[in-house]
């Protein structure tokens, strides 16, 4: 049956990577924990990597945080939904936000919960996602601040989430710009200028990010060890914290192009083939997962000479060759995980979810 691994000493391995080098240079940061679903085994892993502060996008992911640890620092990555407002003061201690309807109605939830809600607003800094423009942030500001039982702690951004744009050092300067002008004009400190997520990084070890910039969230990067810039491994770090393993289910040479009449398959797709193929047979290994737990795009097989033919709705189909390269039916085919690749088949309740230790 597939599974999917966490490897306990590498995720260790690439926090305590992470950890010194944001202590190297005076910045604070939180993890990013909505890669691993709410999975109670891998957050119990995560958290007793030590960690006091947890960021996730879904609210039931936060609870299961606090229920492992209380004393956690939870904080909600996304402008909370109205539905949301009694969940969001319950479990979240910090929540991302950029509409004032949505902070007035937290208000009056912290008060009836008889909490202090604190809150990060977000500005928008050019990717088009969520965030308040910044010639109405002085407004903005001057309309939440005076709010009960809500707490401004911050500011914040994000880049490279929606349309690719990615950080700079100009922009990391305009963030911390909005800081001064907000701290000049209020004669409030704010503590948090969170200046973004994996991406912002490079900036860090290239010494590109101004002073100001004291606060990061830290997801991708964490599980897979990559510089979100160059798409290459970060030195020092482990890229294989979580793998994928199938098993095949059967093995057996078969013509290399389809045979018969076709149409569109379960995916809604018109398989592309080379006629020069036609009368040429390969191996091929159908594996126990299919696009209800992955997208292909995503998984890369671990051993070279082996490629991706097709999938349907519960199974993947594997060319390995002329030869069965001593495959057996029973056999495992391991896989290595992008970020999306390891946030689908998270998603999937039909992957087991295993801890290694090593």
């Amino acid at each position: 049956m597939a599974y999917i691994e966490l490897n306990k000493a590498k995720l260790r391995h690439n926090y305590e990577f992470l950890d010194d080098l944001f202590h190297r240079y005076d910045k604070e940061w939180g993890v990013v924990s909505k890669m691993l679903c709410g999975h109670k085994g891998y957050l119990d892993v995560l958290l007793d990597l030590g960690i006091k502060e947890v960021h996730d996008s879904r609210i039931s992911n936060l609870k299961t945080v606090k229920k492992i640890d209380p004393s956690v620092q939870t904080v909600y990555i996304k402008p909370p939904a109205k539905r949301s407002i009694r969940s969001i003061v319950q479990y979240a201690d910090v929540s991302f936000n950029t509409e004032l309807y949505t902070i007035k109605l937290l208000s009056e939830e912290a008060q009836r919960q008889h909490k202090k809600h604190k809150v990060i607003i977000m500005v928008e800094m050019g990717d088009l996602r969520e965030g308040v423009i910044g010639e109405n942030l002085l407004d903005f500001y001057a309309e939440v601040f005076h709010l009960k039982n809500i707490e401004i702690v911050g500011l914040g951004a994000n880049f490279n989430c929606l349309n690719g744009v990615m950080p700079t050092h100009d922009k990391m300067i305009q963030l911390s710009l909005y800081e001064q002008l907000i701290e000049t004009t209020f004669n409030r400190k704010i503590k948090y200028i969170s200046g973004g997520s994996s991406v912002t990084l490079p900036l860090l070890w290239k010494k590109m990010i101004p002073k100001g910039i004291n606060h990061f969230r830290i997801g991708e990067s964490l599980y897979n060890g990559m510089n979100l810039f160059t798409d290459k491994v970060i030195k020092g770090m482990k890229t294989d914290v979580f793998k994928l393993h199938t098993e095949i289910i059967e093995l057996t040479e078969k013509p290399t192009v389809p045979i018969g009449e076709r149409s569109t398959n379960v995916a809604g797709d018109m398989v592309e083939y080379d006629t020069s193929e036609y009368g040429k047979k390969s191996y091929r290994a159908i594996l126990d997962v299919g696009l209800l737990d992955l997208d292909t795009r995503y998984i890369h097989p671990e051993k070279k000479g082996i490629e991706f033919s097709g999938a349907s709705s519960d199974m993947l189909v594997m060319d390995i060759g002329k030869t069965n390269r001593k495959f057996k039916v029973g056999d495992i085919i391991t896989f290595k995980l992008d970020y999306m690749g390891i946030l689908s088949i998270m998603n999937s309740n039909y992957i087991d979810k295993v801890v290694v230790e090593k």
